[in-house]
């Protein structure tokens, strides 16, 4: 799990070294030896409502690795700050309180709601497995559940 981390990290690195002038990163930019490929760049949620803004004092980075057994059901919950990542493994499904859906396979990527109510479901036969990274700031939590 430290080596993805690491090599998630690397490539987020390098691929703010293989930006253009106008900021986009080409997709499958060829470095030599290291290949840069952009997984994902939006500026709007999964949903397709626009990003808040990143905080503008004390921001924190975290990067969670997640495995979730099949059969799983996550609590309604909401997250407070920003919030992507990518399916490792498995197939997940997250659905809004509204009944909005969306179903991720291996290899996809996500841009989690904020402050939208939800919870995710594990309905296949494998755990799924993802990493998630969270843009937030110091004291503020990543996740709150409906009960808490």
């Amino acid at each position: 799990m430290r080596h993805l981390i690491s090599l998630l990290l690397v490539c987020i690195s390098i691929s703010t070294f293989a930006q253009s002038k106008d900021g986009d990163v080409s997709k499958n930019l060829n470095l030599g030896e290291i290949k840069v490929t952009q997984i994902l760049k939006t500026s709007k949620q999964w949903d397709g409502s626009p990003l808040p803004p990143y905080p503008s004092k004390n921001p924190e980075i975290t990067i969670l690795g997640y495995e979730i057994p099949p059969g799983t059901r996550l609590p309604m919950h909401k997250h407070p700050v920003i919030n992507a990542g990518v399916v490792l493994q498995g197939k997940l499904t997250v659905i809004t309180r509204d009944g909005k859906q969306l179903n991720l396979n291996s290899g996809d990527s996500i841009v989690e709601l904020v402050d939208k109510w939800h919870y995710g479901v594990n309905q296949d036969t494998v755990p799924v497995k993802l990493i998630m990274f969270y843009v937030g700031e110091v004291g503020v939590p990543l996740v709150i559940k409906e009960n808490d």
